[in-house]
């Protein structure tokens, strides 16, 4: 028997993706709504009300609104917005988070998908807490350029449209100048930190990748850590896991440089520790796809496990 699943806003980037991922699949009935439908709150709700499992893909007042819309208890819900990354009763989307946690997403009602820059942020600073490398009081700073298409269809004009108002031919920008980006409260929860880190997040003139940087003088983290403790605590977090690895110094230290495009196309999320043992400096790096591991990849990956699934089904 097919799981009957209906993706809510699939006419976005995210949404695009996942539909893409989803077509052709003989364990999968998508359910669709016509172009003048998909604002008819009417056909939205019954939609939702005769899917097995809803995918989420809209602006967070509009997901609340088609959370609410749901009185069948037996439709599952994957969110991708960030409306319920941080709310009670809801499981965070992120499937290595810890060991057993991807059977509390199978078993999960409701699941909210990562956002991109708090997925690799958290992928990090997590098991570094939980290993003792650093303190739940650490002040953390952390350092991330993403491809534009993060910022979906206004963001994705504003590079590749030259007719467009807001069209820049920047190479590169920051943003989130306030120290207020919507992540920051999804890191700061899932990560174990006792304070909001400083994330200083930029664009640059690539469609899609991303790099998330953990500077760490370890110089000034009481019980002398070396990069090694660093690195062992990460590969022992994630050791065994299918779409997290983490690379071997060895393998790190001929690295001259790195590009945030490496992984695109995967459900990939790879974490780099580059150390110097002399000066006591650290630095971790996660690469992966913003549209992949980053948003519509771990939205299927949860999708399988929800439904009983092979977890790397158009993957």
């Amino acid at each position: 028997m097919t799981a009957k699943v209906f993706i809510d806003g699939e006419a976005g980037t995210t949404g695009l993706q996942i539909k893409t991922r989803l077509e052709g699949r003989d364990d999968i009935s998508l359910l669709h709504l016509d172009d003048a439908e998909r604002k008819d709150t009417a056909r939205r709700k019954e939609m939702l009300n005769e899917a097995d499992l809803a995918v989420l893909c809209l602006p967070d007042d509009a997901a609340r609104e088609a959370v609410s819309l749901i009185e069948n208890p037996g439709t599952r819900v994957v969110d991708a917005s960030t409306a319920h990354r941080t709310a009670q009763g809801w499981v965070y989307g992120f499937p290595e988070y810890e060991p057993g946690h991807a059977d509390n997403i199978a078993n999960a009602k409701r699941v909210a998908n990562p956002g991109c820059y708090a997925l690799s942020s958290v992928a990090i600073v997590h098991p570094l807490i939980a290993a003792g490398v650093i303190g739940a009081d650490w002040p953390a700073t952390i350092n991330a350029i993403s491809g534009y298409s993060g910022g979906g269809k206004s963001l994705i004009a504003e590079f590749e449209d030259a007719s467009s108002q807001s069209h820049t031919d920047a190479p590169f920008f920051t943003y989130g100048h306030t120290l207020s980006h919507k992540h920051i409260p999804e890191i700061t929860q899932w990560s174990g930190l006792a304070h909001v880190p400083v994330f200083v997040p930029s664009v640059g003139r690539f469609a899609q990748g991303m790099i998330v940087q953990l500077p760490l003088p370890l110089w000034s983290i009481p019980g002398d850590k070396t990069p090694g403790d660093v690195h062992d605590a990460l590969a022992q977090h994630y050791s065994g896991q299918r779409y997290v690895s983490v690379v071997p110094m060895e393998e790190t230290e001929q690295m001259v440089r790195l590009t945030p495009e490496i992984l695109n196309g995967t459900n990939e999320l790879r974490l780099h520790v580059f150390g110097n043992e002399a000066s006591g400096q650290a630095v971790v790096m996660a690469l992966l796809d913003n549209l992949g591991k980053g948003a519509s990849g771990q939205a299927v990956q949860n999708l399988n496990l929800m439904l009983g699934l092979d977890e790397g089904a158009g993957l």
